[in-house]
């Protein structure tokens, strides 16, 4: 889904929303949208990028030949772009070596996903929630297209999508907000009605950027970090009953989601 989208637009939405960290659930009624990260929040993706990153990392020699661990995955890997990630883990190496490695690691990824994949529980739920009460939806991630692509069609999201956001075809990654404006803009919805379900510090800050509040997924990532980067709830999956009890009490009284 290749959408148009000038930068200047989110350079002006930027000035207006950035300073929205922390926004709470309780301002967006009336609902007209939510936003899904993909990575860590429509399925458990990230032990399988842990693996990808220590096994390679490891061949290369870093960190003196030691495997990382998951610490140092989550403090330092998870949620960022690979643009960032080659000045993060390999700062002396040539940027186009760097990608290359990058793109490797990716491929060993889609490998693994291939054959371990697994939703988040409770996914469908909410994915038939939101098609029943005829809210808009996308997906934008920092993930590179050949992954985002394979991700959705195992999980059987093609047609659950009206928008896909790639970061790489914005200005910007998370955590600028630039890839959740341009969805908003996509969707032509007002980030005063929509919320975002993510599992990242990045997609947290970047969701809090552009105007709206994020529900944390705390599928991987601790429930205090996520807090701290401004989610306004966190939950452990879609079938969490704090999600659930929020969700419902909306519709009966057709309130916004209450923000605990």
């Amino acid at each position: 889904m290749h959408l148009t989208f000038k930068s200047t637009f989110c350079s002006l939405l930027e000035n207006v929303f950035y300073s929205c960290s922390n926004a709470s659930l309780s301002s967006i009624a009336p609902l007209e949208a939510i936003l899904f990260d993909i990575d860590g929040t429509l399925c458990d993706s990230d032990p399988l990028h842990y693996y990808a990153f220590r096994d390679m990392l490891q061949e290369i020699g870093f960190n003196d030949g030691s495997p990382i661990d998951e610490e140092f995955f989550i403090n330092n890997i998870s949620g960022k772009h690979n643009e960032e990630l080659c000045s993060v883990l390999l700062p002396d190496w040539e940027f186009e070596k760097a990608m290359k490695f990058m793109v490797d690691k990716e491929a060993l990824f889609r490998r693994l996903a291939a054959e371990q994949l697994e939703p988040i529980s409770g996914l469908n739920n909410v994915c038939k929630w939101v098609e029943d009460l005829g809210l808009k939806r996308a997906a934008v991630t920092n993930a590179p297209r050949s992954n985002a692509e394979l991700l959705i069609s195992m999980l059987k999201l093609e047609d659950f999508f009206e928008v896909i956001v790639l970061a790489e075809e914005c200005a910007r990654p998370k955590p600028f907000p630039d890839p959740y404006l341009k969805a908003l803009n996509a969707l032509k919805v007002s980030p005063n009605h929509t919320f975002v379900f993510e599992d990242s510090v990045s997609g947290i800050k970047a969701a809090n950027g552009a105007g709206m509040p994020a529900v944390g997924m705390a599928t991987r990532n601790p429930e205090q970090m996520l807090l701290d980067a401004g989610a306004s709830l966190v939950i452990q999956d879609y079938n969490d009953p704090k999600l659930w009890e929020n969700l419902q009490e909306m519709v009966q009284q057709k309130l916004p989601i209450p923000s605990k």
